[in-house]
Formats: C-alpha cells, structure tokens, sequence
C-alpha cells in the first residue's frame, strides 16, 4: 500500500460533503398526493409482519437456555424495535373496533405471517436474520426512494446482527423474477457479510476490468445509455467520498505495523479502490465525465500511531455508510442494489474497525425517527 506523500490530508468535509441533500418537496405536490393510495403502504406492512415475526424469535431464544448470550441478545432486539419503528412510521393506526385487513393488507403480510416456529436457538435466529434482511433487499426496486434507504439500512444492520451472532452467511435478495431488457440482475455479492481477508478480493466489488453490477455499458449501438440526472448525482457522490476513502486508507496502512490489523488496512484500501474504480466505469459508460479525486485532503484528526488509524478507518466506514445510503435512494434496479450491497459492506467494516453503528447505518437519527426522511435530491458538495 503506498504511502500517503501529499501534505494534505484527508477532510471530513470531503466524505460529509459528497452526502446528498435532503430534497424538499413542493406543497402542492403533498396536497396532490394525499387523496392518492401510498404505493409503500404493501411493502411497509410486509417488513413491519417480518419484523414482528422476528421480535418473536429474539423472545423465544431470550426465554430459552443460554442466559449469559441473554444481555447482548437483548441489544440486537432493540435494534429490531428499532427497525419496526421505522418501518411502521407513518402507517395507519388500527381502528379499535379491529376491522378486517384489506386485500391489500393481507396479501402484503401473508407471506410473513405464519408457517414456521420461532426460532430455537442462537443459530436459528442468525438465519431468521438474514431471511429478514434478503427479504427487504428484494422489495428495493418496487419501494421509493426514501423507503428503499431505509430497507437497505435495515437490511445492513441485519448483516451486522447475522456477524454478531456468529454466522459468516452471505446477505443476498432472492432470484429476480423478471430482468428489463438490457438490464443486468440485481448484482448482491455473496461475500458481503464475509470476514475480510487480505489475500481475497475485495469485498463486493467487481472484478479488474469488469462493469459493475447493473452498468450502463453502453446501448448495442455503442453509443452510452444515460443515466437519470438523480442517479448521475448520486453515484458523482459517492465517487467523491470514495477517493477520499482511498486516500485515507493510505494514511491507515502507513500508521499501521504489521499484523492483522494492516491486513484488513490493505483489504480496506483494496476495496475502496474497487469501489472508485467501478463507479467511474458506471458514470463513464453512462456518457458522464467521472469526479476526479481532490486536489488536497486534510484528517479530520490527528493519526500518529495504530490506535489512530483503526479509529480513522471506522470513521471513513461509518461516513461512507451515509454516502451509500443515499446512493440507494438516488438510483433504481441493479445499480439500487449495488448500493445497498456497498451499504451493508462498509457497515460490516466500520464495526470491524470498531465503530459503534445505530441500528440503522446510514441514516440520520432524525431520519430514521421519521420513517426514513425526505427522499435525497439531486445536488452535491465537495471539499477539498
């Protein structure tokens, strides 16, 4: 890994700065929408059943032999009321008289709602887990984009909850049923929950020389198929943050002796490099001219020794969970995936670094509060 030799050094400001801004919308708008059905309101009620199903699996598990896991078990159960919270924010209130659930309603929850037992033990529960987290990855495309931001993060901190409870199993959405002509499947690499590990490849990203998962590549013409302005906004950002993470991860080898924790440094800075690679391969077929890496960097903190590049490289992880959070919902179909995959990975490094992440990564406290926020518009900043 090379050493960083600029006198300048990475700035918050340069992984802050690339984060979307929070888009405003009209009043009138909101008035038009309010007579509307909300299309979210299926795919709310089935994460919200999934949740519940799940909330019952931590109980039963709590309940059963093993009560010295019961303390950190009980930590992730909060993270999931947490998630139903969220989830739940903004739907309609039951009625007390208890009225029979609309068509609707009963087919967004019956898929969740009843067949198997609760989970009946801590390996049981690792793999209700990640069947909750697959399954709110596979309702990213039909969801919008400020209720696919919170899927994803719901969905990363259900990744985290499966490395927490010692299970090293992919996160992955099942099979698309159909594909949109000339559009690549949903990419979701199978080692996103997988330990680093400095002679693998990096983590999700794409292989030397190949288009990422759903990449524009061009049209059969040769000629390259435009993105949407949004979605160009969104990936500009995260290319931006990106090179800060690769500059910064110089600093964090640098500062770092041998052993494993350079080891997960190099995979890190292998990762990142990835990463920026594949967006500006996206952005490039797309007919869009690539953000080019700042001309300076400055630490948002000081770095002398180990202790200081672990806590560097857990701030870059957890500044760039919110950066692919907001990529998730600037785009749609595969590229929406391959964010949220970005999402889960960059989470499960911040925690390997040490970070200590909300129960929904990437997502502002407010946000989260709200039921995932505003949706994302389309401006960005940069520092330097």
């Amino acid at each position: 890994m090379p050493s960083p030799t600029r006198r300048t050094v990475l700035a918050l400001g340069a992984l802050a700065g690339a984060l979307l801004a929070a888009g405003c919308t009209e009043d009138h708008r909101d008035a038009d929408r309010a007579d509307r059905p909300d299309p979210d309101l299926p795919l709310r009620l089935r994460a919200v059943a999934a949740t519940d199903r799940l909330l019952t699996d931590y109980d039963a598990v709590i309940a059963g032999p093993g009560a010295d896991r019961a303390a950190a078990l009980r930590e992730l159960r909060a993270d999931v009321e947490e998630h139903r919270a969220a989830l739940a924010a903004g739907l309609p209130a039951p009625s007390p008289s208890g009225p029979t659930p609309s068509s609707a309603t009963a087919s967004a929850m019956s898929a969740t709602s009843a067949t198997a037992a609760p989970a009946a033990g801590v390996a049981a529960l690792a793999a209700a887990e990640r069947r909750t987290a697959a399954e709110r990855l596979a309702d990213l495309e039909a969801a919008s984009p400020a209720l696919a931001r919170l899927l994803a993060s719901v969905a990363a901190s259900g990744a985290l909850h499966v490395r927490a409870l010692g299970d090293p199993g992919p996160i992955a959405p099942p099979a698309p049923t159909a594909t949109a002509p000339g559009a690549s499947a949903p990419g979701v690499s199978a080692s996103a929950s997988a330990p680093v590990s400095p002679s693998a490849a990096p983590t999700g990203a794409p292989p030397t020389g190949a288009a990422p998962a759903g990449s524009a590549g061009g049209s059969a013409s040769g000629h390259p198929a435009p993105l949407p302005t949004g979605a160009v906004a969104a990936l500009q950002a995260a290319l931006s943050a990106e090179h800060a993470a690769v500059y910064g991860y110089g600093v964090v080898g640098a500062r770092t002796p041998a052993g494993p924790q350079r080891d997960a440094a190099r995979a890190g800075y292998a990762a990142h490099q990835a990463r920026r690679d594949a967006l500006q391969r996206e952005l490039d077929g797309a007919g869009a001219t690539p953000t080019a890496a700042a001309a300076g960097y400055r630490l948002p903190f000081a770095v002398s020794d180990a202790a200081g590049a672990g806590q560097l490289a857990a701030h870059i992880e957890t500044q760039l969970t919110a950066v692919w959070a907001d990529a998730v919902a600037g785009t749609g179909g595969a590229l929406r995936q391959t964010a949220a995959t970005a999402l889960r990975e960059t989470a499960l490094r911040a925690a390997q670094w040490g970070a200590d992440l909300s129960a929904l990564p990437g997502l502002p406290e407010q946000d989260a509060a709200d039921g995932a926020g505003t949706t994302p518009g389309t401006s960005a900043s940069a520092s330097g």
